[in-house]
């Protein structure tokens, strides 16, 4: 522990709670437990009675504490428990924290000033499942291949510390702790700085909503830290208007992007995240963030079934004063039906025409822009016309989309090889800024399965709640594999040898492809785009036309995966690109089925 160099130049943030070097050797130690009497640090084995204040407060300072040091928190009755606020956990998120000298990482990215947005190729990948060894370190191999790739982004799945070694990362306990299972923390941060080192941005998929099922001790230490009359859909809503719970959320975000040279957070959920304060909590975390932040572009992305835009506005100059864009689970949606014809479930919302509400996405953002939605029986989005493409992130499958089958299928699995292979061009070669999810770069087809790992009734209360929870959707036929399984968890890993197979280098070349004619085509159009570029030129059954017009060119796109052959409409651009026919687009008088052409002009 150096403990002489100054929190800002080692980008060391002051957390309001649990352990902070505040001079060399010296550690303080502060927990917020309003519902105990006393607490005790146990460091090294020892237990030292906390100073309490009024407040809720326990806080004791420590000297002589090298980093590494085991330590817990001793309650009134003797339960021992983790830091809520941990850094580092030394194996499970019931077990002992470590303390951690954030200084102790030698970062070679000292160059490294981030990537503008409209350039975002965003890859979203599990690190469990990512690779064989399912590490940080590992993935550090795979990062030159997704750099050649195309890819300027990687958003990973959530990292906070939660029960077990295996799950998605979305029930954390321990906000500021990365997942032991994938390495120590300064294992994460060689990520990072490897990533920068190819050129590619690092963002974290957060999660502020909720807390899991397993390791969290908060109820017992702060009751207050919940609303007790408000439940999300995975349990007792958090009091964000409770300082001491507010601080500890707010101040997570910071952290992360901080002490890890994070690019950027995509913030889980966040229509579950009601705060009644003056200031949202979310305006509050995305104001500190542009305020405190500004030796690079930080990217703040959310997910929000509401479809709204008040949190995505632009400044005159196209300045992001709040947060960057917003995942659009309407694209997915509306293209999921359009591929497959599925209707169940969320799907009923898109099974009325879903080449218009593709071709609406595309074209405006959003498909639902206050309509009366049929599953909900209620108007759901506002008007997206006004937001620049670039304040929507597309994709045709991700984490949620795949993992929230009974069966994990991917697209190509359901839809066949070819017309998922359209479906990608429009996604890489729209305006929009598109994501992959991991894998399907190259058309893989192993699933990717909800997996956990409980035990005992919680263990069971999973598997019984998964099961009851596929009734009514497609794909339920079979028996919904046991997310507690480890040959659930096994059976989602990606499959590198397909890489070596001739369809697996076939799709690869096919991405590759895409992602360099978006580089060179699409992304300088899109620095200057604002809201209103879009229109849809026509529709029918399994076909449509959409173009984009922008200050420096004009975009246009026609699909088609109808039976038929389709006249090819009026584009307002010159024919570049095709598939599967790669040759002189600009000689096509029809569009084939299962046929893509791109067209475009500069202005």
């Amino acid at each position: 522990m150096t403990g002489l160099h100054s929190a800002e130049e080692f980008r060391v943030f002051p957390k309001t709670w649990g352990a902070e070097y505040v001079a060399l050797g010296e550690v303080r130690f502060r927990l917020w437990a309003p519902g105990e009497k006393a607490v005790s640090l146990r460091l090294d084995g020892e237990d030292t009675e906390m100073s309490a204040s009024r407040d809720g407060w326990f806080e004791i300072l420590a000297t002589g504490v090298s980093a590494g040091t085991e330590y817990n928190f001793v309650l009134s009755d003797g339960t021992v428990v983790p830091d809520p606020a941990s850094r580092a956990q030394k194996d499970d998120v019931n077990g002992p924290s470590l303390v951690i000298d954030p200084t102790n990482y030698d970062w070679q990215d000292t160059d490294w000033t981030g990537r503008p947005w409209e350039e975002a190729v965003v890859y979203e990948l599990h690190f469990g499942t990512f690779t064989p060894e399912g590490t940080f370190r590992a993935a550090i191999e795979k990062l030159p291949y997704l750099a050649d790739l195309g890819v300027t982004m990687v958003e990973v799945m959530p990292l906070s510390q939660f029960g077990g070694k295996r799950g998605w990362g979305y029930d954390g306990v321990l906000l500021y702790a990365p997942h032991s299972a994938y390495g120590p923390p300064e294992d994460f941060k060689a990520f990072v700085d490897a990533a920068h080192g190819q050129g590619i941005s690092v963002v974290l998929d957060i999660v502020l909503n909720h807390f899991g099922p397993e390791g969290n001790y908060l109820p017992l230490l702060a009751p207050d830290f919940f609303h007790k009359e408000r439940m999300t859909p995975w349990g007792a809503g958090i009091a964000y208007d409770a300082d001491a719970a507010r601080r500890y959320i707010a101040e997570a975000p910071l952290y992360w992007l901080e002490e890890y040279h994070l690019d950027g957070l995509r913030f889980d959920a966040i229509d579950q995240i009601e705060d009644p304060s003056d200031k949202h909590i979310l305006i509050e975390i995305a104001e500190r963030i542009r305020a405190e932040i500004t030796d690079r572009p930080i990217h703040l992305t959310t997910e929000d079934c509401r479809n709204v835009t008040f949190l995505h506005p632009r400044d005159e100059d196209g300045s992001v004063p709040l947060f960057t864009g917003e995942w659009n689970d309407d694209f997915h949606n509306a293209v999921h039906v359009f591929a497959t014809g599925e209707t169940h479930a969320y799907y009923q919302d898109f099974a009325q025409n879903p080449e218009k509400l593709v071709a609406r996405c595309l074209a405006e953002g959003f498909a639902y822009q206050g309509e009366v939605s049929p599953q909900s029986g209620e108007k759901r989005g506002t008007d997206s016309t006004g937001q620049p493409p670039v304040a929507f992130v597309d994709f045709i499958q991700n984490h949620d989309q795949t993992g929230n089958r009974a069966q994990g299928e991917r697209l190509i699995s359901l839809a066949g090889d070819t017309r998922t292979k359209i479906l990608l061009a429009t996604l890489l070669l729209s305006p929009h800024i598109p994501l992959i999810f991991m894998g399907e770069e190259y058309g893989e087809t192993n699933p990717f399965l909800f997996f956990t790992d409980f035990h005992g009734d919680l263990a069971r209360a999973v598997r019984e709640g998964r099961a009851k929870e596929f009734e009514g959707h497609a794909g339920h036929g079979e028996k919904v594999p046991d997310p507690n399984a480890k040959k659930t968890f096994e059976a989602s890993r990606l499959d590198w040898g397909k890489l070596q197979t001739p369809e697996g280098r076939d799709w690869l070349e096919f991405t590759r492809d895409l992602l360099k004619l978006r580089q060179e085509i699409v992304v300088p159009l899109l620095a200057t785009a604002k809201g209103g570029t879009g229109r849809v030129i026509e529709t029918d059954t399994g076909y449509l036309a959409v173009s984009w017009d922008f200050p420096k060119g004009r975009l246009a796109i026609a699909l088609n995966i109808g039976s038929d052959a389709r006249p090819l409409p009026n584009m307002p651009s010159k024919a570049v690109y095709a598939y599967p026919k790669k040759d002189h687009p600009e000689r096509m008088s029809e569009l084939p089925p299962n046929s893509i052409l791109f067209s475009f002009e500069k202005a």
